[in-house]
This record gives C-alpha cells, sequence and structure tokens, in this order.
C-alpha cells in the first residue's frame, strides 16, 4: 500500500475524524473508505449512498466468512 499526502480544509477534517469515531476506525481509515464510496458513486451514479455501504457490508462479511448459502429450493 502506498501513502498518499492530501490537504483538506480544518473544518472537514474535524467531520472526517467524528465520522471514525463514531464508527470505531482511524482517520486514515475513514478517509481510505470515503474515497472508496466516491469512486463507486462516480462509476454508479443511479446508486443510492446507503446501497453502495450496502453493498461494501456485505463485501467484508464474505470476506470473513459470515455469509451462509440461501436454500433456493421451493417446498
Amino acid at each position: 500500500m502506498s501513502a498518499l499526502n492530501i490537504r483538506i480544509d480544518a473544518g472537514l477534517k474535524r467531520k472526517v475524524e467524528a465520522r471514525a469515531k463514531g464508527q470505531g476506525r482511524k482517520l486514515s481509515d475513514q478517509a481510505r473508505r470515503y474515497l472508496e464510496i466516491a469512486l463507486i458513486a462516480e462509476d454508479n451514479p443511479d446508486l443510492p449512498f446507503g446501497f453502495i455501504e450496502g453493498i461494501l457490508e456485505a463485501k467484508a462479511e464474505r470476506e470473513a466468512g459470515l455469509l451462509e448459502p440461501l436454500d433456493w429450493s421451493v417446498e
């Protein structure tokens, strides 16, 4: 992983820091998450923010082995 140094407004930094703290993340992890969401949103402008977050959460659950297969059989 490589580093990226950016300058942001102090007010924006405080907001990101507050969100990071509220979600139990480091500031750098929160910034990385917002960048990931922004890239997805730019590529898919019709997707709502909450839908993108849900996709990322499901991806993390899959990577953690928390998903269970669905039974598609009809009884």
